[in-house]
């Protein structure tokens, strides 16, 4: 087909209703404009041979630049799939923006990382060359590392921004980048907003061959210096204790390996495993069920704890492919050969903090002026807690770990203790700006060891927590909405949330609903509504009337849903019977989900 047959078949397929309005709008884009004239061959071959359904998924909208950087399906062609273009894009948006913001002032400089995902390495050496090319040095750490790694090397190498190839604990299919501020946190206002802009009117790509900057010093590798500083600086945030624990680690196919292993033995863990099926690096994540290496995912722990169970370890600790997350098994009592359960997120990141502050409380080193860091959708027993050592909390942040990170040099990193969210990301120290898996595997196993010596498991440590605080219990709720149809359902039930609440959930009235993209606090009983302040962003929280129980609800960053963050809790009295205490808010909790999916099918 010649570009006049490509247009016109296109066009026949719109009419018809194989593609959508805005994919035939794309698509023209994509065969007539000369930016994107590599392209247009191969967009002309999917026309030709009616590839309708993989074109309107590939063009139906363009990717976006989200706050964090462009996360999805890959595809060699398309504006809604991550490619070379759409990762050029936003290579050349950063570079463009970031050398307008210092307009010459000095010389520029990026790091760039990449995980084990596929055309990882490819998309990594292509941002380096457009980088490259706009006139930054760049170091790069040429073999898989770990996202906190890229954090701390844009710090330690005192760098403009980073570049972290990785979509996280995504499918195999999909990649993305993450883009870093020399902070070495993720880009945020008014910088985030500020590089979309550039990256979504991106009209030229240029770029240098990779192999030629780095023949004359353009690209700098770094790799053995960053390994080496990365290891210092977090084995410096152990504590004193045993290290008599026996360690059961998967990498979950990912990057995990380089970073974990030897934290845990430089900080005198000599009794650790790789669980060897998990142990290949690959973008395949072939071990793991449903090929999905998430350690949010209880299935992913099945085999290492029957493996774990088996052999007579203590403590299982997985990390996602970009080694930023962790999860966590343990016996349920203190004996490794009976019954296994894992920690959600929220129940990891209150065992360290009551972990963190009970260690920095008997070395002297806590003050009234100490914090803890958490955000709007993480448990508050981790303010509890906190509450408990008389540190503070700072807990009113949208999510993300950028906000997190804004949060600790806001309040002053040396006052920093901890920061946490509940989708697994944990961090101590001043060296990085986003969550450390590595750090965070480091002192789980302190607090396993510890435990191991008292001859009280962590499931027992935790109830302790529960009896003293409260009992919580929290509950992830997904509603994935797909496509341009997905899209609008999103809109449509957030704008529900927002005008038509539900009147009850769980047979608990809606007394309050906070909604953080227009700040205002309504009682829903009179209809009143004041100022809601700080932070901004679309989401919504709905109170009920019995204290420490609500739903958050906001559209996913990265994926294709809307995600509903549930929250119960029980006073302390009702908290000392933690059999009968689960099963009444695991009732609640079954309650909650179905009037929410209702409320949701309803209003979707």
């Amino acid at each position: 087909m010649n570009a006049t047959e490509s247009l016109a078949a296109v066009s026949k397929a719109a009419e018809d209703g194989q593609i959508s309005a805005t994919a035939l709008e794309n698509i023209q884009s994509w065969l007539t404009e000369d930016r994107y004239a590599d392209y247009r061959d191969q967009v002309a071959a999917e026309i030709e041979a009616g590839h309708w359904r993989a074109l309107d998924d590939a063009f139906w909208t363009i990717i976006p630049f989200g706050t964090g950087g462009r996360r999805g399906r890959m595809n060699p062609i398309g504006s809604n799939a991550i490619n070379d273009r759409t990762i050029g894009e936003s290579a050349q948006g950063l570079a463009d923006y970031v050398t307008e913001y210092h307009k010459g002032a000095k010389e520029l400089s990026c790091v760039i990382a990449y995980d084990t995902r596929h055309k990882s390495r490819h998309f990594a050496e292509l941002c380096a060359g457009i980088m490259v090319a706009a006139g930054f040095k760049v170091y790069f750490l040429d073999d898989y590392r770990a996202t906190p790694q890229l954090s701390f090397a844009v710090r330690q190498k005192s760098c403009d921004c980073g570049i972290m190839v990785t979509a996280s604990h995504n499918p195999p299919s999909d990649n993305a980048v993450k883009v870093y501020w020399s902070s070495g946190a993720q880009v945020l206002p008014p910088h985030d907003k500020a590089i979309i802009d550039r990256v979504m009117n991106c009209q030229e790509i240029n770029q240098v061959a990779f192999a030629d900057a780095l023949a004359d010093g353009r690209v700098e590798i770094i790799t053995e210096e960053i390994d080496h500083a990365f290891l210092e600086v977090t084995k410096a945030q152990a504590f004193e204790g045993s290290r008599d624990v026996k360690i059961l680690y998967t990498p979950l196919h990912g990057v995990g390996a380089e970073a974990v292993i030897p934290l845990l033995k430089a900080d005198g863990f000599n009794n650790v495993e790789v669980y060897g099926p998990h142990e290949e690096k690959s973008g395949d994540f072939p071990n793991v069920p449903g090929h999905v290496s998430n350690p949010e995912n209880t299935a992913v722990f099945e085999k290492p704890i029957e493996y774990a169970s088996a052999n007579g370890f203590d403590v299982v600790l997985a990390t996602d492919p970009d080694c930023d997350r962790l999860g966590v098994a343990a016996p349920v009592t203190s004996d490794p050969s009976g019954e296994w359960a894992t920690f959600n997120g929220n129940q990891i990141g209150a065992l360290l903090a009551e972990f963190i502050l009970s260690k920095r409380k008997q070395a002297g080193t806590l003050s009234a002026d100490h914090y803890l860091v958490k955000t709007l959708v993480t448990t508050e027993l981790i303010r509890r807690i906190a509450d408990s050592y008389e540190v503070k909390t700072v807990g009113d942040l949208l999510v993300g770990f950028k906000h997190i990170a804004a949060a600790m040099d806001a309040g002053g990193p040396d006052k920093f203790v901890f920061g946490t969210e509940e989708s697994h990301g944990y961090l101590v120290g001043q060296y990085c700006r986003d969550k450390d898996g590595a750090v965070a595997c480091m002192l789980l196993s302190e607090l396993a060891a510890d435990l191991k010596q008292q001859g009280i498991s962590m499931h027992e440590y935790l109830a302790a927590l529960y009896r003293k605080h409260g009992y919580h219990k929290e509950y992830l709720i997904n509603l994935v909405m797909e496509g341009s149809e997905g899209m609008a359902a999103m809109q449509r039930l957030m704008q529900a949330f927002r005008q038509s609440p539900p009147e009850s959930l769980a047979g608990i009235r809606v007394g309050q609903i906070r909604d953080y993209l227009n700040s205002t606090k309504t009682d829903t009983a009179t209809g009143n509504s004041e100022a809601l302040g700080d932070p901004v962003g679309n989401l919504i929280i709905m109170d009920l009337d019995e204290e420490g129980n609500y739903v958050a609800a906001r559209p996913s960053g990265t994926e294709p849903k809307i995600k509903l963050y549930v929250f119960t809790r029980l006073p302390v009295g009702d908290s000392q019977d933690l059999d009968a205490a689960e099963a009444k808010l695991g009732e609640r909790l079954k309650a909650l989900e179905a009037d929410m999916r209702a409320f949701a099918k309803a209003n979707s």
